[in-house]
């Protein structure tokens, strides 16, 4: 029986063009088929932060010049996205199982995720969303209103709020497809951020932080192993300093450390390391794992990336 695995990949890492996006859907595609072939069960959740920023981008430039066509929130923006990187996903890794010879059954769920309205999150905006601005344009951009944020020295991005995800609405869902046997992509973009309101769901305007969706995924499904792709080969202090030092194992202990120290940019490796710490200390014998896609096959085995466990 082999290992049950949430495996969760940044948006930056899918690329900024749709041709790059397919390619980059290839790549995870292999990566992941590797993986299943060798008897695993997995999920892929997956960022969409310059995704969600694009579609938004382009709803509002559609709202100014035509009235009628209102502002779409941030949520709708979110569901487009899981629908348009889902589609790439879903595609080429079903093709890249069959190639190997396994007739497995890939489905994109579209995935909503329970957010508390009154989260503190809300009050600090800090997840960076679409594409990098020059300073300039950043300052224009707050000028009018829109928060913005340094991201880990690439450059200027708009932030939004991002709350702490409570529950994966389709989590029973998603159980079912993967105890079938299905490969399933979901809680893409961090998933759809929505509150309870009676019996209905409303969207929140805020993007959920991939990595802090899939470590609740992973907990859920009784994962043994939550696999965070990003875009470096492990996780490193004092970060682009002269000593700057990859590891290769945390205890949950000393990832708290440094979390509390700062070491870890709130914008990019921070979320990776703290949800990798949450996950690990929820129950015996979990880990997580932190590397790039080229190493992810020896990082499982310990023998790249970086181990919290």
């Amino acid at each position: 029986m082999g290992r049950r695995i949430v495996a969760a990949i940044g948006g930056n890492a899918l690329g900024a063009t749709l041709p790059e996006q397919r390619r980059a859907a290839e790549e995870t595609a292999r990566v992941l088929a590797g993986l299943i072939q060798g008897g695993d069960q997995v999920v892929l959740v997956h960022g969409s932060g310059p995704q969600i920023g694009l579609i938004s981008a382009a709803m509002t430039g559609l709202s100014r010049t035509d009235p009628d066509h209102p502002m779409a929130p941030l949520s709708v923006c979110t569901a487009m996205a899981q629908g348009y990187i889902g589609y790439d996903l879903q595609n080429a890794l079903g093709e890249e199982l069959l190639r190997r010879g396994l007739n497995r059954p890939v489905v994109t769920l579209l995935t909503q995720v329970e957010v508390d309205p009154a989260d503190p999150a809300f009050d600090h905006p800090d997840k960076p969303v679409g594409t990098f601005l020059t300073e300039a344009e950043a300052k224009e951009m707050a000028r009018r209103g829109n928060p913005v944020m340094e991201d880990a020295g690439r450059g200027w991005r708009r932030a939004v709020a991002s709350p702490r995800p409570k529950r994966v609405v389709e989590l029973e869902s998603i159980r079912t497809l993967l105890d079938h046997g299905t490969v399933v992509v979901a809680g893409g973009g961090g998933g759809i951020p929505v509150a309870a309101q009676g019996n209905a769901l409303k969207g929140v305007g805020a993007v959920v932080d991939k990595d802090f969706t899939a470590a609740l995924l992973a907990r859920e499904l009784d994962a043994q192993v939550l696999l965070i792709l990003t875009g470096v080969a492990g996780v490193s202090v004092h970060y682009g300093k002269p000593n700057q030092r990859q590891l290769t194992h945390m205890t949950v202990p000393v990832a708290r450390e440094y979390l509390a120290r700062g070491e870890f940019a709130a914008g990019s490796m921070g979320p990776k390391v703290a949800a990798g710490a949450e996950f690990a200390q929820s129950g015996p014998g979990r880990r997580c794992v932190i590397t790039d896609l080229s190493h992810a096959a020896d990082a499982l085995r310990g023998q790249a990336g970086t181990t919290i466990g």
